[in-house]
Parts: C-alpha cells; structure tokens; sequence
C-alpha cells in the first residue's frame, strides 16, 4: 500500500500503517460542549452586566447631588442678599439635578468673627467689635433618595444620597 498524499492514513515509527479518524469526526464530539459553557456562564454575565449598569446610575445620582449643592451654594455667595433667599438657594440647587427625583436643598447661614470664632449672625454687631470683621458663611446640604432600578435579595430597596457644599459670602 502507498502512501497517496491527502489521504487520512499515516505511518507510525514502526513503519506500520495507520488510519486517523477524520478531522470533522472529532470535533462532532465537542459540538455541544461550548453551547453548554455558554449556557452556563450566560446569567453570570448579563448579572455582572446589570449590575455594572446599576453602579453606574447610583454614582451618577450621588455626583448629581453632590453637584446641587455647590449650585445653591454658588447662587447663595453672590451678595448678602442672595444668602439669606432661601426659595433662591433651593430652586438653583433643584435646577441643578433635573434627573433626580425629590431632591432637597436646606440652607444654612452663620457667621466667624475674623479675629477667631463662630458666632451667630444676629448678634454679630455685639460679638465682633471693631477693627475685626464679621465672615458671613452660607452652607447648603442636598438629600435625595434613589432606588435601584431592579430589588436584589441582600441590597437595600432605597439609598440616601447626600451632598454638602459651604461657601463664604462676598462681601
């Protein structure tokens, strides 16, 4: 017998011959195996992928939160009229995040001595006699609660999230 080239038989080190099976015979026995990794591994990876999506709006609601209060903060420093508007403060900082539901903005006013020390507004005139000036400081802290768009067993069905900014007033 001879050796025809493209033919499926082969010699072994002996010299003697042999037949291989044919290539697509193999690989009928390993058909289904990646069919069945895929089905296996495919809720791992549309989870992760969820999940991933999930994280991703969560951190963009608390950056957006974080972000409404530098707003009414920003809007609150411009004059000592501007610190003491309130409905001004929270309509800046609620305008600032339209994407997130149920946003609240609570301002906060308070005063430093300039040689040292907090001291109330009202009284400030009293406290910080002259040459030291009076530092009047505006502080606005945002809230919003966010829900996950799907409930996970073990996660929490709400999140609270806050966001804090202070600034001190032009004089």
């Amino acid at each position: 017998m001879t050796n025809v080239i493209g033919s499926d038989s082969r010699t072994d080190c002996m010299g003697r011959w042999i037949r291989l099976p044919a290539p697509h015979a193999v690989m009928r026995k390993d058909l289904g195996q990646a069919l069945v990794e895929l089905a296996l591994m495919f809720p791992i990876f549309i989870l992760l992928l969820v999940g991933a999506a999930e994280f991703g709006r969560l951190a963009y609601n608390a950056i957006e939160v974080a972000n409404a209060a530098r707003a009414g903060v920003a809007y609150a420093a411009q004059t000592h009229i501007t610190a003491s508007d309130t409905a001004g403060i929270q309509l800046a900082a609620t305008q600032d995040a339209p994407n997130v539901t149920g946003i609240t903005a609570t301002p906060t006013n308070f005063c430093a001595c300039s040689t040292g020390g907090i001291i109330t507004c009202s009284t400030a005139l009293m406290t910080c006699p002259s040459p030291a000036r009076i530092i009047e400081y505006v502080q606005v802290n945002t809230t919003a609660t966010v829900g996950p768009l799907f409930n996970y067993p073990g996660i929490p069905h709400t999140f609270t999230l806050t966001g804090q900014a202070i600034m001190r007033v032009e004089q």
